[in-house]
């Protein structure tokens, strides 16, 4: 192996979940920093974290060419990201600067799908506002959707889109997606493929699972919350990006839609002043689909044996980019097999 490296975990959940996996960095000899952060570090904060440093195992905090170009940040070889989501990373620049980023797809799907559909449940049928009144003291029911029999619209059918469908099967749920790739497999379960003007108007529930991208980004507009029945619920755990905060808000104090649940929004942690701060039924929790214990320990250790593979030169099994190993400018060494 050669010379351990010095290892930022930015990653919150690293701290809280992956216990084993920091000690068996450590035991290989990693140095450490785990810095105690009430934000997202950005531009200068960011590169001064990073001073140094070999690898990051990285949260969502936002990487650019102002990062990679960075000659004080030379050193910089890996970004190990804690997740599937990499669209805070610019993987065309750090591919063109040599640096590989790694992920860890797959670890999440089912706890997401999970997440996803007891928001779902919890807002169709109200839970949470009826454990809020109950806690104030005030017994007051609330009337809220069936969930079985009804259609479910998923957007973004990939890994999490089709396990939440096999969720919504479970309920005899009529299950409508839409996605650049259908697949065949989806198909043979029931999933059927619509236009996405098509799911707006025809589900009762629509449940995003797409990933940020220039061309799904701001995608729940005005005009598309307008399409949507006065009945029907909209759920995000996949990026706050893909919803106009300001159009959603407005649509729910208006009544265009029944409700909301959302895990993910554009700003984190959500600013007190935010428009959904007084919208009504609206349904928010921290980013927290992903939260299990049992798959935070699992996406903690593979992100930290992205660590150790690049120490040992092996490129990681996970790669966003796995042409970027080929790069005249690859800072890794790797070693032949």
């Amino acid at each position: 192996m050669s010379k351990p490296w010095r290892i930022l975990v930015t990653a919150a959940a690293m701290a809280r979940s992956g216990t084993a996996a920091l000690s068996r960095l450590r035991e290989a000899g990693c140095e450490l920093t785990l810095p105690v952060l009430s934000s997202k570090p950005s531009g200068a904060a960011l590169k001064a974290l990073l001073l140094g440093m070999d690898g990051v195992i990285a949260s969502v905090e936002k990487y650019d060419s102002a990062v990679f170009s960075d000659p004080d940040l030379a050193q910089l070889k890996l970004i190990s990201r804690w997740g599937v989501g990499f669209d805070s990373i610019d993987i065309p620049a750090a591919s063109d600067a040599g640096i590989l980023v790694a992920y860890t797809p797959g670890f999440l799907n089912e706890t997401v799908a999970d997440y996803s559909f007891s928001l779902l449940c919890a807002l169709a049928r109200r839970v949470h506002t009826g454990h809020l009144e109950l806690s104030q003291g005030r017994w007051i029911p609330s009337w809220g959707h069936n969930i079985h029999g009804k259609t479910l619209g998923i957007v973004g059918c990939g890994r999490i889109g089709q396990v939440m469908a096999r969720r919504a099967s479970g309920f005899g749920m009529r299950i409508l997606a839409t996605d650049p790739q259908p697949s065949t497999e989806a198909r043979a379960t029931g999933v059927q493929y619509v236009s996405f003007e098509e799911l707006l108007e025809q589900s009762d529930f629509i449940s995003i699972h797409a990933a940020s991208t220039p061309e799904t980004r701001g995608m729940f507009n005005e005009q598309a919350l307008r399409r949507m029945k006065p009945s029907a619920y909209l759920i995000n755990t996949s990026r706050g990006a893909l919803v106009e905060e300001v159009a959603l808000a407005k649509a729910l104090r208006e009544g265009l839609i029944a409700g909301a649940a959302l895990d993910t929004f554009v700003i984190e942690p959500l600013p007190k002043d935010h428009p959904f701060a007084d919208a009504p039924n609206l349904l928010l929790t921290p980013h927290q689909a992903s939260f299990t214990k049992e798959t935070g320990a699992l996406v903690s250790d593979a992100a930290a044996q992205a660590v150790l593979d690049a120490m040992c030169g092996k490129a990681p099994r996970f790669l966003v980019d796995p042409m970027a190993v080929q790069s005249p400018r690859l800072r890794l060494s790797l070693k032949s097999n």
